[in-house]
C-alpha cells in the first residue's frame, strides 16, 4: 500500500509493468511529475538488489526467483535544482503462478520549506492552500488477500482543523459492481474486498469526496484511477478443436498448407497474453516424421520436404499446441488442437489398360450393339477428371462403324457399333485404341505404353431382307390405259451372295386396287383403267407398296415403294358454273350473268373454253345472247329489252381446249324479275320470279284459314269431351258397386263387451301438453300429430252420385300425401266431434222387422241405390 504527502506542486506514483525476465529487467516505473512540468529528478533505490533508472524504471540487479517472502525497499526522488525530496517504499512479492506480485506501502511524508506564501493577513497570520494528494493505484488481479485489503490512504491537510469525512463513487463502490471498494469515512484508507479479475474489468474510475460533520463539502472531488495488473490465468484458446487444410500431392517444400489461430485473455502486450506454436506429432510418419512445419507466432503450417504422394498417404493427421508466455514451457500455460491435411490429386498417374489385345464379334447390320467392354486402371483419385477416361480409336476404322463410350461408373470403355457392318464387304476389323484422362497429365509425367491396345471384332452373318435397287421407284403412264398393261418389272435382290436363295413378291399397299404383282419375278401389270382424277391420285402420283421375301431362316422380308406418274388426257367435259343466277326484266348494263366453267384435266385439256348458245329452242337465241370476257369467261345477257318476269333454264354449250376438244351441255336457271333503281330484284318481283302468281298466293292463304279453322274446333271438341267425361257416370256395373253391396266375412266375433278395449285412446284428449313436451323424435303411432293438418276435400250436401267416386279418389290422394298422417296400422280419424256428444253408441241401435218404416224414397235415388230399394222397400227379389 502507499500513502503520499507533499506540497501540491509535486507528485510521485508507481506505475508498473511486470517481467518474467527477473535479471536487470524493468518491474515497474517510479514516476515523478512535477505540477509545473519543470523539475528534472533523480532517483535512488536503498536495496543493492534492485535499482532505478533516470526514467524511473525499477529493474532487478540479480535474480529474484527464489524469493520465500516478500522484499520491501525504499526509493528516493531527489530534485536537482532544488533542494526538495520525495520517498516512497515499495514492497515485492512472488505469487504462487511465479508471476511477479507487489503491494505499494505507505509512502514517508517528508518536511521540506515552503517557498510560496498565500500571503498574511493584517494580524500577521499566513495562509496556507489546502490539496489532495492524488495517488494512482495499482492492483494485481487474482490476489489471495486478506481481505478487505489496504490500497490508499485519503486524506486532506484541513483533517486538522475540522472533523472530515470521506467517500468514494463510481462503478466498483456504490454502482455496479458495487461493493469491491470501500472507505472508511473517518481515516480515509480505502479497501478492496475481493479478488479483482483484470478480463472481466480491466481498470475502475471512482471519485473521492470529503465533507464535514455537516456535509459540506470541504474539498473538490478528485478522480482515482484504479489499474488491475494482469496475471498469466487464461490457457490459449484455438478457435476450432479440428482445422481442416489440404496440400497437392508433390508439392515443394514451402508450400502453404493452412493456419491455426489461437486466442489469449490475458493481457496481449505482455508475454502473458503472447501465443507461440509448434507440432506435436504426425501421423503418419510417412515418408519422414516432419514433413510439416508452423510459423511459431502466426500458426502458418508449411511443407518442409518433398515427397507428398496421396496414392500412398492421403491424409495427415498433425496435433498443434499452442503456448502462452511467449512459448515459455516452464512457465506457459497450452492448449491443443488438431490439423487434419488432406492431400489432393494431381494427375501424376496415366490410365494403363489391363491388357494389349481385346477380342469381340458383332452381327452385321446391327447399330448400339456393345461388342466388348475395354477394361482400365488408374490409381488416382476416383470420379475425378484425373481418373475418368477418354477413349479414341486412332487406325482401323476408317468409314466411322465404331465408337467407346465410357462407363462413369466402372471407368470402362464401351466399344459400340454407331454403323451398321457388313460381312459381305468386311468380315474383320482390326482396331487401335488409345486411352486418356479428361485432365492433362502433371508436368514431368509421362504416357504410359499400356495406355494403347488392339481390338480385334468379326463380323457375323445374317439373313438379311432382300433389297430394291431403286427405292422408291418412278414410272410415267398415260391414264386410261387398259387392264392388263404391264407397266414395269419392280424387283429386289439378296445381298446374301454367298447364300443362294429365292425372293418371291406380294402386294403390300394398293389403295384403289389397280396393280398387281408377278409372285416369282417381280412384274407389275394393272387390273383396271388409272384414272388422274382419282381420290387416290395426289399431284399426279399414284403410289403403291410391294414386298420382296427370301427363303432364309428366318425368313426375311423387305419393302419397296412404287410411285406411278399419270399423264393426264382429256377424258373430262368442262360443267358450267354458275348453276342458277338472276336478271332483271328490262335490260339495264348492270343486267348480265358471268360465267365459266370447271374441268377436273389437267392442262392443257382444260381452257380456254368455248361458250355458246344452241341453235333449239329458237326463243333462247331471241331472248339471250353470250359474248366473251377472256380465256374462262363470258357473259350472259338479255337479248330483247323486256322479258316477263320468271324463272327461265337457258342451255349452254361449253368446249374445252383439249385435241380432240369435249362439249357438254349444261343449264343455267336464269332469275328474271322486276328490280328497283339500284338494281336489285324487289320483295315482289323476287316472289314471282319464284314463279308465285297471284292464284298462288290466294290459294296459300285460303289454305292457312282452313288449317287454322280445324285447330280451333279440335280445341273445342276437346274441352266439350273434358266435361261430358266429368258428367257422366261411373264406368263399372251397379252389381259390382262396393257401395251398393254389402260385404260379408266369415268372422263376425264378439260384441263389444267380450273385448277389453281401452275406449279412451279413441277419444281426443283434453289437452296436448303432455304430446308438446315429450322430446324430440319420440311419439306414439296412434297419436294424432301436433302439427297442422292437410286440408281434405269438402263433400257438397247433395252431392251428384257420379262425384261420389271422384270425392273418394280426392280424399284418397289427400291422405296419401298428407306429412301428418299416422302409419297404416294406426287410427285414421276421418271426423271428431269433440268430446261429450249426446249421440249414443251405435252399438244401441238394434235391427227391426217391424216394417214400419218407409223405405220407398230409396226408388227415387236412382239405379245405384235400386239394390237397397229393394231390400228395405219390398221390391222383387233378383
Amino acid at each position: 500500500m502507499v500513502h503520499y504527502s507533499g506540497s501540491r506542486n509535486s507528485c510521485l506514483y508507481v506505475c508498473v509493468h511486470t517481467n518474467r525476465r527477473f535479471l536487470t529487467a524493468p518491474l515497474f516505473f517510479l514516476k515523478f511529475e512535477d505540477c509545473q512540468r519543470s523539475r528534472e529528478v533523480g532517483f535512488f533505490s536503498s536495496d543493492p538488489n534492485f535499482g532505478v533508472r533516470p526514467d524511473g524504471t525499477v529493474y532487478a540487479e540479480q535474480e529474484v526467483a527464489n524469493l520465500s517472502e516478500p522484499v520491501q525497499f525504499m526509493v528516493t526522488a531527489r530534485g536537482l535544482h532544488d533542494p526538495h525530496i520525495w520517498e516512497t517504499t515499495v514492497k515485492l512479492a512472488l505469487s504462487p503462478t511465479l508471476s511477479l506480485r507487489f503491494w505499494e506501502s505507505q509512502p514517508r511524508i517528508i518536511k521540506f520549506p515552503r517557498k510560496h506564501q498565500r500571503g498574511s493577513s493584517s494580524n500577521g497570520l499566513r495562509r496556507q492552500k489546502r490539496d489532495w494528494v492524488i495517488p494512482p493505484i495499482n492492483v494485481p488481479e487474482n490476489s489471495r488477500g486478506p481481505f478487505p485489503h489496504m490500497l490508499v490512504r485519503i486524506r486532506s491537510d484541513q483533517d486538522k482543523d475540522v472533523g472530515i469525512r470521506y467517500s468514494i463513487t463510481g462503478a466498483g463502490a456504490d454502482q455496479p459492481p458495487s461493493g469491491i471498494y470501500n472507505i472508511d469515512p473517518i481515516s480515509g484508507n480505502m479497501f478492496v474486498t475481493q479478488p479483482l479479475d483484470r478480463e472481466e474489468r480491466a481498470s475502475f474510475h471512482l471519485r473521492a469526496h470529503a465533507v464535514d460533520m455537516n456535509g459540506n463539502q470541504v474539498e473538490n472531488p478528485i478522480d482515482l484511477y484504479i489499474y488491475v495488473i494482469d496475471m498469466n490465468d487464461n490457457r490459449p484458446e484455438f478457435q476450432n478443436q479440428v482445422y481442416n487444410g489440404s496440400v497437392a500431392e508433390g508439392s515443394k517444400p514451402g508450400s502453404s498448407v493452412m493456419q491455426v489461430t489461437a486466442t489469449d485473455s490475458d493481457d496481449s502486450t505482455t508475454a502473458n497474453g503472447m501465443v507461440r506454436y509448434r507440432i506435436l506429432s504426425q501421423t503418419p510418419h510417412s515418408p519422414i516424421p516432419n514433413m510439416f512445419t508452423i510459423n511459431s507466432e502466426t500458426g502458418d503450417i508449411v511443407t518442409v520436404a518433398a515427397g507428398l504422394d496421396r496414392e500412398k498417404v492421403s491424409q495427415y493427421t498433425i496435433i498443434v499446441q499452442a503456448t502462452d508466455m511467449e512459448g515459455n514451457l516452464n512457465f506457459g500455460l497450452s492448449n491443443t488442437a488438431t490439423a487434419l491435411i488432406s492431400i489432393t490429386d494431381i494427375n501424376d498417374n496415366p490410365p494403363e489398360l489391363t491388357v494389349r489385345t481385346f477380342s469381340g464379334e458383332v452381327p452385321e447390320n446391327k447399330v448400339n450393339v456393345v461388342v466388348t467392354n475395354l477394361t482400365v486402371v488408374d490409381r488416382d483419385q476416383p470420379h475425378s477428371p484425373n481418373w475418368n477416361a477418354v477413349y479414341r480409336i486412332v487406325s482401323g476404322d476408317p468409314s466411322g462403324h465404331f465408337t467407346i463410350r465410357t462407363n462413369p461408373i466402372t471407368n470402362e470403355g464401351m466399344l459400340t457399333v454407331v454403323k451398321p457392318v457388313d460381312f459381305e464387304m468386311n468380315r474383320a476389323f482390326m482396331l487401335t485404341v488409345v486411352v486418356s484422362n479428361q485432365a492433362h497429365l502433371a508436368s514431368g509425367i509421362q504416357s504410359s505404353l499400356q495406355s494403347t491396345a488392339g481390338v480385334t471384332i468379326s463380323v457375323q452373318d445374317v439373313n438379311e431382307p432382300p433389297v430394291f435397287p431403286v427405292n422408291p421407284k418412278m414410272i410415267r403412264f398415260e391414264e386410261g390405259v387398259p387392264a392388263g398393261t404391264t407397266l414395269t418389272v419392280f424387283a429386289a435382290q439378296d445381298p446374301d451372295h454367298f447364300v443362294h436363295q429365292s425372293v418371291r413378291y406380294s402386294k403390300l399397299s394398293d389403295p384403289a386396287n389397280w396393280l398387281k404383282i408377278n409372285r416369282t419375278n417381280g412384274q407389275i401389270t394393272t387390273m383396271a383403267l388409272l384414272d388422274r382424277e382419282s381420290m387416290y391420285v395426289k399431284n399426279n402420283v399414284y403410289e403403291a407398296t410391294f414386298l420382296a421375301f427370301d427363303s432364309g431362316s428366318p425368313q426375311a422380308s423387305g419393302t419397296g415403294t412404287l410411285q406411278i406418274y399419270l399423264i393426264d388426257v382429256n377424258d373430262n367435259a368442262p360443267v358450267l358454273i354458275p348453276r342458277e343466277a338472276q336478271v332483271c326484266e328490262r335490260a339495264r348494263p348492270n343486267s348480265k350473268v358471268n360465267i365459266t366453267a370447271s374441268d377436273a384435266d389437267a392442262d392443257p385439256n382444260v381452257g380456254p373454253f368455248v361458250f355458246e348458245l344452241p341453235s333449239f329452242p329458237a326463243s333462247v337465241r331471241r331472248n339471250w345472247t353470250i359474248s366473251r370476257l377472256s380465256g374462262d369467261y363470258a357473259q350472259l345477257r338479255l337479248r330483247i329489252p323486256y322479258l316477263e318476269a320468271g324463272v327461265y333454264e337457258i342451255p349452254i354449250i361449253v368446249s374445252d381446249s383439249g385435241n380432240p376438244p369435249l362439249t357438254n351441255r349444261s343449264v343455267i336457271r336464269v332469275k328474271v324479275c322486276p328490280c328497283d333503281d339500284n338494281g336489285d330484284c324487289s320483295a315482289t318481283g323476287a316472289v314471282a320470279a319464284a314463279g308465285l302468281g297471284t292464284g298462288a298466293i290466294i290459294a296459300i292463304l285460303i289454305c292457312i284459314i282452313i288449317l287454322l279453322s280445324m285447330v280451333l274446333l279440335f280445341v273445342v271438341w276437346m274441352k266439350r269431351r273434358e266435361k261430358e267425361r266429368q258428367a257422366k257416370p261411373l264406368l263399372i256395373d251397379p252389381e259390382d258397386d262396393v257401395r251398393d253391396n254389402i260385404l260379408k266375412y266369415d268372422e263376425e266375433g264378439g260384441g263389444e263387451e267380450d273385448q277389453d278395449y281401452d275406449l279412451s285412446q279413441l277419444q281426443q284428449p283434453e289437452s296436448l301438453e303432455h304430446i308438446i313436451n315429450k322430446p324430440s323424435g319420440v311419439r306414439r303411432v296412434d297419436e294424432r300429430p301436433v302439427i297442422a293438418e292437410s286440408q281434405y276435400p269438402v263433400r257438397p250436401s247433395l252431392p251428384h252420385p257420379g262425384d261420389i267416386g271422384d270425392f273418394i279418389n280426392d280424399g284418397l290422394r289427400a291422405a296419401d300425401n298428407d306429412p301428418t298422417a299416422p302409419p297404416y296400422d294406426s287410427l285414421l280419424v276421418f271426423d271428431y266431434e269433440g268430446s261429450g256428444s249426446t249421440a249414443g253408441s251405435v252399438s244401441s241401435l238394434n235391427s227391426t222387422s217391424s216394417g214400419d218404416q218407409d223405405y220407398d224414397y230409396l226408388n227415387d235415388w236412382g239405379p245405384r241405390f235400386k239394390k237397397l230399394a229393394d231390400l228395405y222397400g219390398g221390391g222383387d227379389d233378383d
